[in-house]
Order: C-alpha cells, then sequence, then structure tokens
C-alpha cells in the first residue's frame, strides 16, 4: 500500500480505536480477493464482500482465525462492515445508494464458521485420506 493510505488508515484506526489497522488492511485485500473471485471490476455488495472475507481468512489463517479476528477487534460480521464504511467516510471506498451498513449485520455466526465448521471440514479431509 502506498504511505497515504497507510497513514489514513492509521488516522481512521486512531480515531475509531474498536479496530487495529491490520483490520482495515484486510478488508482492504479481502475487497480486492472478492472482486477477482465474483469477476467484478467495481462495486461488490456486503453480503458478497463477507463470502470473500470468510474464504480468505480460512485460507490466510485456518484453525487461527478467530484468534485473528479477535486480536484485530472483529467480534461479528457488523464490524466488518462499520470498517467498510469508516473507509467510505474517508472516501478510501465508495459505496452505491443500495448499501447499506444493515446489509452486514448477523451475515453469519464466526463460532459456526470459523470454529466449528473449520473442524467439520478438517474431518472430512482427513476421513478422505484414510
Amino acid at each position: 500500500m502506498s504511505e497515504a493510505l497507510d497513514a489514513l488508515i492509521e488516522e481512521i484506526s486512531q480515531r475509531d480505536n474498536r479496530y487495529k489497522e491490520d483490520a482495515y488492511t484486510f478488508v482492504l485485500e479481502a475487497l480486492s480477493y472478492t472482486k477477482k473471485k465474483f469477476k467484478r471490476n467495481r462495486h461488490v455488495s456486503g453480503p458478497e464482500l463477507l463470502e470473500g472475507v470468510k474464504q480468505l481468512l480460512m485460507r490466510k489463517f485456518g484453525p487461527m482465525t478467530l484468534t485473528v479476528l479477535d486480536y484485530w477487534g472483529i467480534k461479528e460480521t457488523q464490524d466488518i462492515g462499520n470498517i467498510v464504511f469508516n473507509l467510505i467516510q474517508e472516501k478510501v471506498l465508495s459505496k452505491t445508494e443500495e448499501d447499506d451498513i444493515a446489509h452486514f449485520k448477523d451475515v453469519y455466526d464466526f463460532e459456526e464458521v470459523f470454529d466449528r465448521g473449520y473442524r467439520k471440514k478438517l474431518h472430512k479431509k482427513v476421513s478422505r485420506m484414510r
């Protein structure tokens, strides 16, 4: 990232200290990942971004995902929305008329997806290896 963007993220993180700077950086990375995944040049919806976030978290952090999210200050999908809208407020990201922070509320449960869901996937992989 550019130094200007790094400085802006640092400023945003200081203003809204619920989330670490790394959380903002990850959300921007997840946005890029999601655009590629959904083959979009421009806009993705909140639920689409959250799907990309989920997939990228599992790919990058696997069983440590909940620990990383907790460290970043992210407890639920609404927190991703708060980060996105903080970035929109600072004009790092843009939004359409249809975009609403409510689209990020309770989309999926972190424990279910990143703990129990991860263990289920791992169990299936191990079973297939036998």
